[in-house]
């Protein structure tokens, strides 16, 4: 076996168990969780998938109407505790992942993941 196989071989293995600690996280334990949650929410995906409708229209075409209804179901989507645990989950599992990121862009000397995020909130 030669130096640079194992080498490929402890990479590998160090992102297996990088990957095994994510997932065994209670972080990202949380974020799944609330994602199935507002998987069978019915109300708060209905919620979710009006807003977003709505937020694509109003990229399309500005509409002051549009803009109050957009509002409304912001609102209401700030007072559904499914979508604001989905939300807060969400937002530790990007800060943890962040934070990973900054370790190991630190220690290998450049950016590791050029960036993170994502949502559906």
């Amino acid at each position: 076996m030669s130096g640079l196989q194992a080498s490929e071989e402890d990479v590998e293995e160090q992102l297996r168990t990088f990957m095994e600690t994510l997932t065994d996280s209670e972080i990202y334990r949380e974020f799944v969780d609330a994602s199935e949650a507002l998987d069978e929410d019915s109300e708060a995906s209905a919620l979710l998938r009006e807003f977003q409708e709505k937020q694509q229209r109003m990229q399309r075409d500005f509409d002051q109407s549009l803009m109050s209804e957009l509002q409304e179901l912001q609102s209401e989507m700030d007072d559904n505790e499914t979508i604001q645990r989905h939300r807060e989950a969400q937002e530790a599992l990007v800060e943890l992942l962040q934070e990973t990121n900054d370790v190991i862009s630190e220690q290998i000397g450049r950016e590791f993941a050029q960036s993170t995020g994502g949502g559906c909130c």
